[in-house]
């Protein structure tokens, strides 16, 4: 065969198989979803160690680590929070799951509650909780964390 004034050898026709078939998987795998994991939650059997009313902001620092965010007008509570992102290709990345766990404290510096949040259908639900209290301080926080999940609004979230 001749192509382009060159006559085209075998070895030379291998090489362009492999460099298209290189070619083809490099495209394939870019468009392989990749999924990533940001921030930390602590697991059930982390938070099943975590006393509420007996442990203070020091032992539960020492059981499951210091939280990612912390009350931020009255340092009642510690919130860990992990999202999962989605990345495909060249599109934008989408968040596919949050969870917020809410640790709240006494004036007194004891564990409070201890409660696990998610999202279902774009409102926030709790997951479990051990409460000696049943109303939840720094709601507004929780909504603002769980709030930029789908660019919905917190007020949707909660029904306001």
């Amino acid at each position: 065969m001749v192509f382009f004034g060159k006559v085209a050898t075998s070895a030379g026709l291998g090489r362009g198989i492999r460099l298209g078939l290189i070619g083809a998987v490099l495209l394939i795998a870019a468009c392989a979803t990749v999924y990533r994991n940001n921030g930390y939650v602590p697991t059930d059997d982390e938070l099943a160690l975590v006393e509420v009313g007996v442990d203070t902001r020091e032992t539960v620092s020492e059981k499951i680590g210091r939280p990612t965010a912390s009350g931020l007008l009255n340092d009642v509570g510690w919130f860990y929070v992990q999202s999962r992102w989605a990345y495909r290709g060249a599109f934008e990345p989408k968040e596919i799951d949050r969870q917020v766990v809410a640790i709240t404290f006494t004036e007194a510096g004891r564990v409070e509650n201890v409660e696990r949040f998610g999202l279902e259908r774009g409102k926030v639900v709790p997951l479990s909780r051990r409460v000696t209290e049943t109303s939840v301080k720094g709601l507004s926080l929780i909504q603002q964390l769980l709030g930029s999940f789908g660019r919905i609004a917190p007020g949707a979230l909660v029904g306001e």
